[in-house]
């Protein structure tokens, strides 16, 4: 499938969840009134109907392109969009039927790319506007990074810092809408953890609220989790959004989820100003300001920023107040601070793992060889090379290109160069490895170029070809080409070209052919000692063990391991690369969730595919837990 921006672009129905000291409550909907003058409301995204992106079918529907005035796009966005409403509404799910759905969301982020699309982008945004507000749900439309959005849907922001970034709604009677408070960001295999601090996100929510007028704050995401299978977009590691306020595993990340609880029961204690005092501001120095909203002597609520990295004093109504350097304080009362978006007062949370069993019996592991491929495994051939997608439908991440060379030359030092826009290599000739080369988030594609050894006569060159997710983002995402571009054998005397001659194409491995990685397929092979291919590439390893006791989340640490995928009785818990190493010298992830729900008490089947070389004997299950400090 064709990943765009983590979760399908042209549709999320937002099940809005209340963010009461730090607790959640179904907004009711007497409650919704989303288009009167400032209702607030801080939610978090509970629930979003995702397609994971475009199903690849789409792709192959003819003149077809993806997100633009285009008829095919228009006539199957149409039809989902459609059906998915229906069934909101077969289940009284919108506000306006006395359920929990206040808002519905078409496209997502789109401006970032209408550009690209010419004369083609203008109308389709109208176009996709009218139709959502034809199926008549009875709560607003929105669109976010959408500064034209057409009425009446809500133009919103999406960010880190919408209380400066945002241009605000685009019509007067319009609420401002934060639908994207990104608490972290997505982390990328070979990148480290965006470590966004607690007292920076509030600051930022009260620079929206008193600033912006600000009637919505979610978060994105206030729950982390899981990139489970595939689903993970290019490169980006199978743990999404850890460092949110409840982490990958369900666990409070404090001081970010108290801090934040700490904020919302600020904002309650002064929402009767807020929704009812007229809004004023002033300066209290020359990077402080004081914004104020009061209805009358006895309703008011004041925000005191200083802006200023330093420490600031400052009087506000004939009292003086310090303001630790960038932060804001409430007022709810217009006289008392009861909340500093700098000053945290909960405790600091450490997570941590403890070892609960070592699978390091050399006895209880099976190891099996997927084998590299040659031209007579092919599935089919052609006379050029392919691009990948085209030919996996996106139903694996391998794809073998397999040619015959024969090679007549006195020509010395060779050297094999391949050009692809996938994301990894691995290249054999002969059956023997030459080497491996991956691209990077920043830097997808891959140049390979390595020495290799040819004999007089047929030379087998069998080429795997590694994606680690779909495109995330981007215009005429129907039109990305991926896989091997160019191969070329270079030597002293002479440059020849392969890319032209005929090609075998084997889609996926053998074990993912057999389901090896599930009870009925794994005993379809023949299982031999791990010792069998020690050092060796391209090896299935398969172990049991039983569920930890206890109730806390369970992890499986494959830092000894290479890069690959792993499955728990037949579930693909995600991919794993350990040998991506950050700029510091270490693993992006090394701990795989495994919910309990996907445990037996005894007897779990644990299988892995090794591209590269790993030790599954230092392999061990651990459980997850919070101290707090």
């Amino acid at each position: 499938m064709v990943v765009e921006g983590f979760c399908s672009p042209v549709l999320f129905i937002i099940l809005v969840v209340l963010l009461r000291c730090g607790h959640f409550s179904y907004l009711k909907p007497k409650k919704v009134a989303l288009m009167s003058y400032k209702p607030m409301f801080f939610g978090m995204f509970m629930n979003q109907f995702k397609a994971r992106g475009f199903p690849f079918w789409l792709h192959d529907i003819p003149g077809i392109v993806f997100r633009s005035d285009n008829e095919p796009f228009k006539f199957q966005m149409q039809k989902f969009v459609s059906m998915i409403v229906n069934m909101m509404k077969s289940e009284g799910l919108y506000a306006s039927q006395g359920g929990p759905i206040i808002l519905s969301q078409i496209e997502n982020e789109y401006q970032n790319v209408e550009g690209a699309f010419h004369e083609k982008g203008p109308p389709y945004v109208k176009w996709a506007a009218s139709m959502a507000t034809s199926l008549n749900t009875g709560v607003p439309w929105i669109m976010c990074k959408q500064d034209d959005a057409p009425d009446p849907l809500i133009n919103t922001c999406n960010g880190l810092r919408c209380g400066e970034t945002f241009v605000g709604p685009n019509r007067p009677y319009k609420p401002a809408l934060w639908t994207e408070n990104w608490v972290s960001l997505y982390q990328v295999f070979g990148g480290e953890p965006y470590k966004r601090s607690a007292q920076d996100i509030a600051f930022h929510v009260a620079v929206f609220i008193a600033k912006m007028n600000g009637s919505f704050v979610n978060y994105y995401m206030y729950h982390g989790g899981t990139n489970f299978g595939r689903f993970a977009s290019a490169y980006v590691i199978t743990s999404y959004y850890d460092e949110a306020p409840l982490d990958e595993y369900g666990l409070i990340r404090q001081p970010k989820w108290g801090h934040l609880k700490d904020l919302h029961a600020a904002v309650k204690q002064s929402s009767e100003a807020l929704l009812s005092g007229k809004p004023t501001s002033f300066s209290l120095g020359q990077a402080q300001q004081a914004y104020v909203f009061q209805a009358n002597s006895e309703i008011c609520a004041a925000f005191l920023m200083n802006n200023d990295s330093r420490q600031a004093s400052v009087e506000f109504q004939n009292v003086k107040y310090e303001l630790p350097g960038k932060s804001i304080s409430i007022l709810p009362d217009c006289r008392n601070v009861v909340f500093n978006t700098a000053t945290v007062k909960v405790q600091v949370g450490v997570r941590s793992s403890r070892v609960v069993l070592h699978l390091n019996d050399v006895q209880n592991w099976g190891a099996f060889s997927d084998g590299v491929s040659d031209i007579t495994d092919a599935s089919f051939t052609q006379q050029s090379l392919l691009e990948q997608l085209n030919v996996t439908k996106d139903e694996t991440d391998y794809l073998w290109y397999i040619t015959s060379y024969n090679f007549a030359s006195d020509d010395d030092k060779l050297v094999l160069w391949v050009n692809s826009t996938a994301h990894v290599l691995h290249a054999f000739v002969n059956d023997e490895f030459v080497g491996s080369q991956h691209g990077s988030h920043k830097s997808p594609g891959v140049t390979f170029e390595k020495p290799i050894s040819l004999k007089n006569g047929e030379n087998d060159i069998s080429l795997l070809s590694v994606m680690v997710g779909s495109p995330d983002s981007g215009a005429y995402l129907e039109h990305r080409v991926l896989g091997l571009r160019q191969v070329k054998i270079r030597g002293n005397k002479s440059v020849r070209d392969l890319s032209n001659q005929v090609w075998g194409y084997k889609i996926g491995l053998q074990g993912e052919n057999t389901e090896i990685y599930t009870k009925e397929g794994s005993e379809k092979v023949e299982w031999k000692s791990i010792d069998t291919f020690a050092h060796q590439r391209l090896i299935w390893y398969k172990t049991t063990f039983d569920a930890p006791s206890g109730k806390d989340p369970v992890a499986v640490n494959l830092g000894s391991m290479g890069k690959g995928e792993v499955w728990i009785n037949g579930e693909n818990i995600g991919r794993y690369w350990i040998s991506f190493q950050t700029p510091n010298g270490h693993p992006s992830q090394t701990l795989y969730h495994i919910p309990r729900s996907f445990l037996k008490p005894s007897g779990n089947l644990l299988v892995l595919f090794e591209e590269e070389v790993g030790n599954p004997t230092e392999i061990t299950l651990e459980t997850i837990s919070v101290a707090n400090v």
